[in-house]
């Protein structure tokens, strides 16, 4: 499929409110999600905790100039991609931003047409250049370029080459036995068994005989004897998902196991030698579970020791982006179908969503987006019902018709004037702050519904002002 629209917010620097919301409405209706500043200042505040794909800066702005911006992000080693923007453009101006590193310049008046084109070329520059490099962007199966995954992948990798248990932190549906696999993989034992295990899924009655295994006549209906989890993986690694929900005297047997490297099967009179590695995943605070003797201390601090930690999805920045097209890549080969093109309506719910679910609520999304596809294409009445909501009209908001037919939402259509009657220029101002008030204040909806050019509803509401 191909990046037709982009997922992170553009950033666009511009001190003339008229012209910044010009900017972002026109940039909006090709697709894309904006963000606007009237300062280089509060653009890099911004900056320091929000993530974005591309700046477009005047150069003339209050304070530190455009100019200056762009110095200082490169300085920082910032890969944003740069537009500059200036009605005072000279060619040695232009020689100067590129030569710092900004990715195009542009002069006013405004070419539309033009700040699309650029937009276009420089996020495609990106995604080439993001393609070209995303062998790191993987880690086993692992999709993730955000700096707090690559710091993660670091940390695995580093951790995998040593053989003491690990502890595994997340959220529910985060990934954590996509995480063991990969430091299993990335150990000496990758050619010996990696053994997964759900601690919630086993009766309380019968996990130890599970683990440890039980000779013949430990208990009724042990007619044969049994190797538990432990001999399965003997040599390689064993999975202890959700631990945090493992009977507290079966925590004593663990911890003896993780310390003598021995375990003894259920009815059995001497302990048995195992070579395992341990990783263990939990999505619960086990600190609080100790304080409420859930847990037992001396095994927390036995795994806490190497311990990792996988963010939520809400935490991950750009990575929402590279999982979304993995994700749909995954799925259509999987469902032998040809997906090209996602509409920009259901990337937007897909990049707003907020994912209590994570990693595997956004598959489970685009598996269903993938076969309730058509023509190849992915739109928003594919999606979830619940990513679907967050995009549709609050209920009770009266709808106003424009033009063409279709409805807005807003307030009730403009009231008769009053007796006395008005000049046309106040009947204007009046109509014109009613259809604002209608759309919420959306200037591109608003000049539809007015049959006028956005320009032209720009300058009328600049002379209403003054």
């Amino acid at each position: 499929m191909t990046h037709q629209e982009h997922l992170l917010p553009l950033l666009v620097v511009e001190d003339d409110a008229a012209i910044r919301e010009l900017l972002e409405e026109e940039l909006q209706d090709a697709g894309y999600k904006t963000l606007g500043v009237p300062s280089a200042e509060e653009a890099i505040a911004l900056l320091s905790h929000t993530t974005v794909s591309l700046v477009i800066t005047d150069v003339r702005l209050p304070g530190m100039t455009g100019i200056q911006l762009l110095q200082q992000l490169r300085h920082a080693g910032s890969e944003l991609g740069i537009i500059v923007i200036t009605a005072f453009g000279t060619i040695d101006q232009a020689v100067e931003a590129l030569k710092l590193g900004a990715d195009d310049f542009l002069t006013k008046p405004l070419d539309l047409d033009a700040i699309r084109e650029a937009v276009f070329r420089v996020l495609e520059r990106q995604r080439l250049a993001v393609s070209h490099d995303s062998d790191i962007s993987h880690f086993h199966g692992i999709v993730g370029k955000s700096q707090v995954m690559q710091a993660l992948f670091h940390d695995a990798s580093r951790l995998a080459k040593s053989d003491a248990p690990i502890l595994i932190l997340g959220e529910s549906g985060t990934g954590k036995e996509l995480l063991a696999r990969a430091i299993h993989q990335e150990s000496p034992r990758n050619d010996q068994p990696f053994v997964p295990v759900n601690c919630a899924s086993i009766p309380a009655d019968l996990m130890e005989s599970e683990f440890f295994g039980h000779v013949k006549g430990a208990f009724t209906g042990a007619n044969e004897a049994r190797k538990g989890l432990f001999h399965s993986a003997h040599g390689g690694s064993l999975f202890l998902d959700e631990i945090g929900e493992m009977p507290i005297n079966l925590q004593a047997k663990l911890l003896r196991a993780l310390q003598e490297k021995t375990v003894r099967p259920v009815g059995g009179e001497r302990e048995e030698p195992v070579d395992v590695r341990i990783i263990a995943a939990t999505h619960r605070n086990l600190e609080k579970e100790i304080e409420q003797d859930n847990f037992r201390s001396d095994l927390f601090y036995r795994l806490e020791t190497f311990s990792l930690r996988i963010p939520p999805l809400r935490e991950r920045g750009a990575d929402i982006e590279h999982l979304v097209f993995a994700l749909i890549d995954k799925h259509s080969e999987a469902q032998s179908k040809q997906i090209e093109k996602i509409e920009p309506e259901a990337l937007n719910d897909l990049l707003n969503y907020t994912y209590p679910g994570n990693v595997r609520e956004l598959e489970n999304a685009i598996m269903r987006a993938v076969t309730l596809s058509e023509d190849g294409s992915l739109s928003h009445k594919d999606l979830p019902e619940r990513l679907r909501e967050q995009a549709t009209t609050e209920p009770g908001t009266p709808l106003v018709p424009t033009l063409s037919g279709e409805v807005v939402a807003g307030s009730q259509m403009p009231t008769p004037p009053p007796i006395r009657w008005p000049s046309l220029e106040e009947v204007e101002k009046r109509y014109i702050n009613k259809v604002l008030e209608a759309t919420g204040g959306n200037k591109r909806r608003t000049a539809e519904v007015l049959g006028i050019a956005r320009r032209t509803l720009y300058r009328r509401l600049e002379d209403k002002e003054e």
